[in-house]
């Protein structure tokens, strides 16, 4: 007997992805990664100061933190989550245009820590209801195209801070504040009209794969997920300033961002293409790996080109290793798979805001020579590399019943 082809995708389809994608440009590239590349500009206006921009920094973290705990208030309707995060980020980024205007730094940090409430809000949200309207159209192997937009937001973001640099920093902000309120719009615009998500009945392949008592199960992906944000957000947060002590020119250290961000959005497209169907713990095991050898090769090897290799590497898996995780998460919970979804967002939130202060715990001391980045850089690859094993492991084929998802 032979089997029909899978039907062509339709306009709705392609609007739920156009959807997804636009968002987590705006939510992520903009409103969660943006004061990456700016933060150094507004110190040069005298926006803020190395202090206050760590501080706004944590801001972020902590309000991403927050909104991962909350993002469950949306369960029932993730498209309006979505949809009410993006207008928070649009007008979060605009504000940012006039905190050199206001007289206490106070302003700068709650704007951040909202920004991070409302990106992981959209995080959530668009892979809740994303995935679930492409799975109930049965297209949702189109579902890894909509995690290219973080690394699209993140090159143009970096982009933009690179060729206009000689802007003042405030323009920069409100120019991204109106990409980000067009793009608030667009969503808003593509996804009307398409169904909420319904509880869908569990096949038994993803209701072994979400069982309690099954190894690998729902709390082993939310630990690996922790771990992969404690592992990424040291490369993510300090990679532009190791480039800039090695390489002062602004037009050199300059791109390492934009680098970033570019090899993000090519491995996930080149994974949606090429690898639609490998098991994606076996994915997400990968892509710990090459995190694991990102995360080593500076501390290792104290020159340009590792630190460069280190963007190529750390900037090309941890899309990848979010689409992953997120995808399992889906397929764990078909029904309703936001709880689970901001429980692992939670843990990345939790990670990653451990990362800078293991950096600030040992502070100036040395340890076998070694600095506080160095010394934290080695302990989040050790991590990496132990949870990349274990995923390989559990992503056996007998053992991993959700390869497709």
């Amino acid at each position: 007997m032979t089997h029909p082809r899978p039907a062509a995708p339709s306009p709705s389809t392609w609007s739920i992805v156009g959807s997804g994608l636009v968002a987590l440009a705006v939510a992520m590239g903009i409103g969660r990664f943006a004061f990456t590349p700016l933060m150094p500009l507004m110190i040069r206006d005298g926006a803020l100061d190395a202090v206050e921009g760590v501080e706004w920094a944590a801001a972020n973290y902590a309000g991403y933190l927050i909104g991962a705990l909350t993002a469950s208030w949306f369960s029932r309707d993730p498209r309006r989550g979505l949809i009410l995060s993006l207008g928070g980020v649009a007008l979060t980024t605009l504000a940012m245009a006039e905190v050199g205007a206001m007289p206490s730094a106070l302003y700068g940090a709650l704007l951040r820590g909202a920004a991070g409430v409302f990106s992981a809000w959209s995080l959530v949200c668009a892979s809740s209801w994303c995935l679930a309207e492409l799975a109930r159209l049965r297209a949702g192997r189109l579902g890894s195209w909509i995690y290219t937009g973080v690394g699209l937001g993140v090159a143009f973001a970096g982009v933009l801070a690179w060729l206009g640099g000689r802007q003042p920093a405030h323009w920069l902000w409100a120019e991204l504040g109106l990409v980000a309120s067009a793009g608030a719009l667009l969503v808003w615009a593509l996804s009307r009209g398409q169904s909420s998500p319904r509880a869908e009945r569990s096949s038994p392949e993803a209701a072994a794969a979400g069982a309690p008592g099954r190894r690998g199960g729902q709390w082993a992906l939310v630990i690996c997920y922790g771990t992969f944000g404690f592992g990424y957000i040291l490369p993510a947060t300090f990679l532009p300033a190791m480039a800039r002590e090695l390489a002062p020119d602004p037009l050199v250290f300059g791109l390492t961002w934009p680098l970033f961000g570019l090899t993000a959005a090519l491995s996930v497209a080149v994974v949606s293409r090429s690898l639609p169907s490998v098991s994606r713990r076996r994915l997400w095991a990968l892509a710990q790996a090459a995190m694991a050898l990102g995360a080593a090769l500076p501390v290792m090897v104290p020159a340009l080109w590792a630190v460069a290799a280190s963007a190529v590497l750390v900037g090309s898996s941890f899309m990848v290793a979010t689409m992953a995780g997120l995808q399992l998460a889906r397929a764990a919970r078909p029904d309703n798979p936001t709880p689970l979804l901001a429980r692992m967002t939670s843990a990345f939130a939790v990670g990653q805001i451990g990362g800078p202060l293991l950096v600030r715990a040992i502070g100036a001391g040395r340890f076998a020579g070694w600095d506080a980045l160095s010394v934290s850089g080695a302990i989040a690859a050790l991590l990496l590399a132990i949870t990349a094993l274990w995923l390989w492991r559990e992503g056996r084929p007998s053992a991993d019943p959700g390869t497709r998802v």
